[in-house]
């Protein structure tokens, strides 16, 4: 299978942020969908443990995503907010 760069023409960021978003959410979704399918007791054996460890993994990794998220949306707001005795 190969991914083909897609580059559209005329597509303002906002537009390229939800195509691209929306599709590595849907995956993120997906993978989390497949991990799940590893519960299932019948063929898989694991303990709170192991369970433990996965969940810290991914809820520290989107919380590491979430938090760039935030730091580039508040960079430039920042930067207009800092203190200045110019008049």
């Amino acid at each position: 299978y190969i991914m083909v760069k897609i580059k559209k023409e005329n597509e303002t960021k906002k537009e390229r942020f939800i195509r691209l978003a929306e599709n590595r959410t849907k995956s993120v979704l997906s993978g989390l969908r497949i991990l799940g399918n590893c519960s299932n007791s019948k063929y898989y054996e694991y303990n709170r443990e192991d369970v433990d460890l996965i969940f810290i993994e991914i809820e520290k990794k989107t919380k590491e995503i979430k938090n760039l998220f935030y730091s580039e949306m508040y960079k430039t707001k920042s930067k207009i907010e800092k203190f200045s005795l110019k008049r």
